[in-house]
């Protein structure tokens, strides 16, 4: 198994988060990755939507939450990585 890249976010007023990547993908002109809180084994997993403009230097990432739109993503990175399956909460 490869190594996941590790990348911590740090909301406002809150402490700094870590997060593997699993897989990002490009739709709709916008970036969205998928990272999870283990690297190893069975873990929470999120998808990120990538809100900044094209050339920042920050990246600006929200939860994907609405229902559509995480569907059809989450539909996506499905059929990029053939082990993960989403259960939605």
């Amino acid at each position: 198994m490869q190594k996941l890249e590790k990348i911590t976010f740090n909301p406002q007023g809150e402490d700094p988060v870590d997060f593997y990547v699993l897989e990002q993908t490009r739709i709709g002109g916008f970036n969205y990755i998928l990272v999870t809180d283990f690297e190893e084994g069975d873990g929470e997993a999120l998808i990120l939507k990538d809100l900044s403009k094209d050339g920042e230097e920050e990246s600006v990432f929200t939860i994907v939450s609405d229902d559509d739109e995480l569907s059809a993503v989450a539909g996506v990175f499905e059929n990029m990585m053939e082990d993960i399956q989403f259960v939605q909460e």
